[in-house]
């Protein structure tokens, strides 16, 4: 492609050449993905997988894409790009993962003002490692300039991912039963969802985000807010391997827990949820006092402290919590109940 240039799509704010830049930034970071399966390398038409379907009676292919929404605007504030892609990455593997699907691999999609190749690297490098913590590849994606519609310096990513199970072990939230302990999986802070809440809590554009502040424990408000959303694909998978009898898995995105654990129960039963096991987090603290948003607002939009809530059969309950802190989730916490007589996720003692 050297010989690939315009002037005239450059007068009019492409530069197709950036694009060729930032490909050659990010291979080395793609690279660091590759997993069994992969076939092509990226900077085809299409990327390549062949899965090992071995061992599997019917297999399933899973799906699942999403963005960050407006946590971007803390990236972009902070000039610090190489997170951003972690959540992406995140947003879609936790959800594939909630019907016991392993991610397979991984494509981002970038819209950006202008193409800044070390930027766009910088961007798909906190991909790479969301795929590495996931146990995924990333085989391909697309960077597309977008003068006159976008800002300069503005950009937007989305991303896709695949992963397989095998029929019969589908975690579709059937076989939920009353009595069920529901198992939280603690998130790494604010995660991905409630930012358009969060920038008018906090006056974002007019913000310190820098200062330490004793609230956060001597964090700034920056460093609290961008932190990585939490991938939860090998501590499920642990559970799995493990033997546990998953019954249903619900990602604590969107709508808190309110709107995200009814999805895996079936009809007639709610959750019972003891908030007071839950780890604090001070942000969540300074989030409800400076906006002095109710218990139920709270609970509702953020995670809250819980980024994943499984429901196991009672009898298992010590074994998965042994099974997750050999995984790495040491501080996973039997968070409450299946309950006929809970309606929803309902809050105990809140």
């Amino acid at each position: 492609m050297n010989d690939s240039h315009s002037a005239a799509y450059a007068a009019a704010g492409v530069d197709i050449t950036a694009g060729y830049e930032g490909v050659r930034l990010m291979k080395p970071f793609v690279e660091r993905t590759k997993i069994p399966g992969v076939v092509s390398g990226i900077g085809g038409f299409g990327g390549l997988f062949a899965p090992n379907l071995s061992g599997m009676a019917e297999p399933v292919l899973v799906s699942g894409t999403d963005g960050v929404g407006t946590k971007l605007r803390l990236a972009q504030l902070l000039g610090r790009h190489d997170t951003i892609g972690i959540d992406c990455v995140a947003m879609c593997v936790n959800d594939i993962i909630c019907c016991g699907a392993k991610p397979l691999f991984f494509l981002d999609y970038i819209a950006i003002g202008r193409n800044e190749a070390e930027k766009v690297a910088s961007i798909v490098s906190g991909v790479a490692e969301g795929c590495v913590q996931a146990g995924c590849a990333l085989i391909g994606g697309e960077t597309a300039e977008h003068p006159g519609v976008m800002s300069p310096e503005d950009y937007d990513i989305a991303g896709f991912a695949v992963g397989v199970v095998d029929k019969p072990k589908i975690i579709d939230g059937s076989r939920v039963r009353e009595g069920d302990a529901l198992i939280g999986l603690t998130s790494s802070g604010v995660h991905s969802n409630g930012f358009s809440l969060v920038r008018k809590v906090f006056d974002i554009e007019n913000a310190d985000l820098s200062a330490p502040l004793e609230e956060l424990e001597g964090k700034s408000l920056g460093e609290a807010l961008l932190a990585p959303t939490k991938i939860y694909t090998k501590a499920v998978q642990a559970l799995l391997d493990g033997g546990i009898d998953l019954h249903g898995a619900s990602h604590i995105t969107g709508g808190g827990f309110f709107e995200n654990v009814p999805r895996m129960l079936p009809e007639g039963l709610g959750a019972r949820i003891i908030p007071n096991v839950i780890p604090k987090q001070p942000i969540f603290d300074l989030i409800q006092k400076r906006g002095n948003i109710s218990d139920h607002d709270m609970y509702n939009t953020f995670n809250m402290g819980l980024g994943m809530v499984l429901a196991v059969p009672l009898a298992e309950t010590e074994k998965a919590l042994s099974l997750l802190a050999a995984a790495g989730e040491a501080d996973a916490v039997c968070a409450g109940c299946v309950s006929k007589d809970a309606r929803g996720a309902e809050f105990e003692n809140a």
